[in-house]
């Protein structure tokens, strides 16, 4: 049975990102969300750090503020959500990126937990899109195969940068293993 905070938390999320679509897919944006948190609850992390799957990108891509989170869920999830969230979405893509890489590179574990559920779906999600649609799939993606391929590169050597064998859940190894066998071609 969910807590009263993970309905919250879903609601709130579904609410942010009502109306909206995947860019790879048209697939109803919450969808990525919800499979984010359940990736992390599935890895056994903390109720917060589930709870800010849930709104990891309502920051990013919403009207929903930082002190919206921290009101509604506390710090520590306003926290992980604030790690996570690029900065300005006018900036050049490559600049975003490779301010993803550096903070996550030198992040607390469980916002590298956060990122790499994120990252992880993300993937899986770019790999269906590739085998529906073959190299048509990178057209609608913001950049293509080299630039994601050294975004996903970068991610996975910032995600397991400066984490002991004992922090490192399974979906670091499937990310690892997705993003070598995927970037392969």
């Amino acid at each position: 049975m969910l807590s009263r905070q993970y309905q919250k938390a879903i609601e709130f999320a579904a609410k942010a990102h009502e109306g909206q679509k995947r860019k790879g897919d048209g697939v109803p944006y919450i969808s990525h969300p919800y499979a984010v948190a359940f990736i992390l609850y599935i890895q056994g992390c903390h109720p917060d750090i589930v709870i800010a799957g849930l709104l990891h990108d309502t920051v990013e891509d919403t009207v929903v503020t930082l002190a919206e989170i921290q009101t509604e869920f506390g710090a520590a999830v306003a926290e992980l959500v604030g790690i996570v969230t690029e900065p300005d979405k006018s900036l050049p893509w490559e600049h975003r990126k490779k301010y993803m890489i550096e903070t996550i590179k030198f992040a607390r574990v469980e916002a590298k937990y956060l990122s790499c559920a994120d990252k992880l779906h993300n993937l899986s999600s770019l790999q269906i899109n590739f085998e529906q649609c073959g190299e048509d799939a990178w057209k609608r993606l913001s950049r293509g195969y080299a630039e994601q391929k050294w975004y996903a590169e970068s991610m996975l050597d910032s995600l397991f940068y400066g984490l002991e064998e004992a922090e490192l859940k399974p979906m670091f190894y499937t990310y690892e293993r997705m993003v070598r066998d995927f970037f392969a071609r």
